[in-house]
């Protein structure tokens, strides 16, 4: 699996953690039943969940004129995945991270979400 496919499953996987409570290992399970865990998806999946809360508090303090709880939980899930990558993945690129992250927004989200996402990382990363 490229890393492409791992961040859509792992966007596929933290938004289902965030309606239903279940750990990430069992919802990597449910989701993938008999395909072979990536380990970059695990590591996406897991290490996010983990560093939720930070992972949160940066998006909070680069929000202008929203509240995290008015952001739509696919773009939500989105930005806690690139938030994650830019801050405990040393291996990618900010750009790549972010590139990625406006294309699951495009790809899952309404007309404005790839310009809200971009906007949002671009506040991350200045």
């Amino acid at each position: 699996m490229n890393r492409h496919a791992a961040r859509e499953k792992a966007m596929q996987i933290l938004f289902q953690l965030d309606i239903n409570d279940k750990n990430p290992e069992q919802a990597m399970t449910d989701y993938l039943e008999s395909l072979e865990i990536d380990p970059y998806l695990q590591d996406l999946v897991k290490g996010a969940a983990a560093h939720k809360s930070a992972i949160d508090n940066t998006i909070i303090t680069h929000l202008e004129n929203w509240t995290i709880d008015r952001i739509a939980s696919v773009e939500r899930t989105i930005l806690r995945i690139a938030v994650y990558e830019l801050d405990w993945q040393d291996e990618v690129p900010q750009n790549v991270a972010i590139n990625e992250a406006v294309e699951l927004a495009h790809k899952y989200g309404d007309d404005n979400s790839g310009r809200f996402v971009n906007g949002v990382l671009s506040n991350v990363i200045a």
